[in-house]
């Protein structure tokens, strides 16, 4: 059995196992992730170690931290990219796909410095800018969703899908 199979056989039990902690951690889960654009019109996702798909860049909102907060955060961790100047809120969206509690604020950052693009690590295994009529086989359909909102114009809906 391969590696990613063994990841993909795991992944429910991890996600399950994961939420069941946050449920008596926390009494609602919140993500922050970005749409972030470079000047050729391509946007950055990343490639997890323990889910499948290509996803826009972000995590979890810890105690105490802003959704924004978490989202810069998330994106020097991610992707080695840190935001200059404003990010525009694009919006907040139920994601009943993790959990009955899960909610997550996308941000569109198109002004930002990345020193070098991150090499493979535990977190994340790839990475990388791309155009959006030639997005990544993978990429998950809340992810394509959200990238033709902010970048077609596609009108936004509330859930992730």
């Amino acid at each position: 059995m391969t590696r990613d199979a063994i990841r993909r056989a795991c992944e429910p039990l991890l996600r399950r196992l994961f939420h069941l902690y946050w449920r008596f951690a926390r009494g609602m889960t919140l993500g922050a992730r970005a749409v972030v654009i470079d000047d050729s019109g391509r946007v950055f996702l990343v490639k997890h170690s323990y889910v499948s798909g290509w996803h826009l860049p972000g995590g979890g909102v810890e105690v105490g931290q802003s959704f924004e907060a978490a989202m810069r955060r998330e994106l020097l961790e991610e992707g080695r990219i840190v935001p200059l100047g404003d990010v525009v809120l694009h919006g907040v969206f139920f994601n009943s796909h993790v959990s009955p509690r899960d909610h997550v604020a996308i941000f569109v950052v198109r002004q930002f410095r990345q020193d070098r693009m991150p090499a493979p690590n535990r977190e994340i295994v790839a990475c990388g800018f791309f155009a959006a009529d030639a997005l990544p086989d993978g990429t998950t359909p809340g992810t394509r969703l959200r990238i033709a909102e902010v970048l077609h114009g596609v009108p936004a809906i509330e859930t992730w899908r």
